[in-house]
């Protein structure tokens, strides 16, 4: 992977995680657009030392995060989920050591481009500002490959429609949201063109900028140190949960039978 030097690991021109600093603003693209941008090992890893990165850089105002090609983030890799894991955190804070809210003082904007499934959505929980295209499309296909969704419904249970929540989560890859739908829910706060998506991220970005960069920090930090007060109990037992039922068949046959293109045979008792 490829980084210009001065930018302190900033700027990435190759690999699976693209990044850029234009004015004040850390631009961030996730780069697997043949797997539909979904979360592996690499990509997370990439993430998480950008992040750290970026805590470092006094200069930057914002971070605009997108995707490249026609998926904003499909989640978690199946082919990861159907190995072992090497690397799991032992709470959900370190677990989720990708996401750039809870490491920058600054705010993330989130232009969800594509499809946004499974994971992909703890991207929008965490943003500070989301916005999406008409092509968007969330859905949390979590229990129809036989996986537990106890993280990201706790993240959107604060920012959207619970009753919407609930089906997005109980129905899996049978439910999804419009960009049009989300908007309505709360999910997202403005859809805007295809075209015009990113500039519009980078003019919020701008926006942002143009304001004091101390009073921007601690009132962002007021409304998040609000949020996840609420929420940081059942984080830990959400993710708890997910590690136990990871020894269940039915978390194996979910990711195998996906792969193989076919209906899964859950177990029944």
């Amino acid at each position: 992977m490829s980084r210009k030097n001065g930018r302190a690991g900033l700027e990435r021109a190759d690999g699976v995680l693209l990044s850029t600093v234009v004015g004040g603003t850390l631009v961030v693209t996730l780069n697997r657009p043949k797997s539909a941008n979904a979360l592996d090992d690499e990509l997370m890893d990439g993430l998480a030392d950008l992040w750290r990165a970026a805590a470092g850089a006094p200069e930057l105002r914002a971070v605009l995060l997108t995707g490249a090609g026609k998926a904003f983030c499909a989640g978690a890799d199946v082919s990861m989920l159907s190995a072992p894991r090497v690397k799991v955190g032992d709470t959900a804070a370190e677990e989720l050591d990708f996401l750039p809210g809870p490491r920058l003082g600054i705010p993330v904007i989130a232009a969800v481009n594509g499809v946004c499934a499974g994971g992909g959505l703890h991207f929008v929980a965490d943003a500070d500002i989301c916005i999406a295209s008409p092509a968007a499309r969330f859905l949390d296909p979590h229990v129809s490959v036989g996986q537990v969704s106890a993280l990201e419904p706790l993240q959107l249970r604060l920012r959207m429609r619970p009753d919407l929540l609930t089906r997005l989560v109980l129905l899996g890859r049978h439910e999804s949201l419009s960009a049009e739908r989300a908007e309505r829910a709360g999910l997202v706060s403005e859809v805007v063109e295809p075209d015009a998506l990113v500039d519009r991220g980078m003019e919020l970005a701008a926006m942002i900028g143009r304001n004091s960069p101390e009073a921007v920090r601690l009132s962002r930090r007021v409304l998040r140190t609000f949020e996840e007060r609420l929420i940081a109990t059942d984080m830990d037992l959400g993710w708890e949960l997910i590690r136990r039922h990871r020894y269940h068949p039915d978390a194996v046959e979910g990711p195998a039978a996906f792969l193989d293109k076919r209906e899964p045979k859950w177990t029944t008792s």
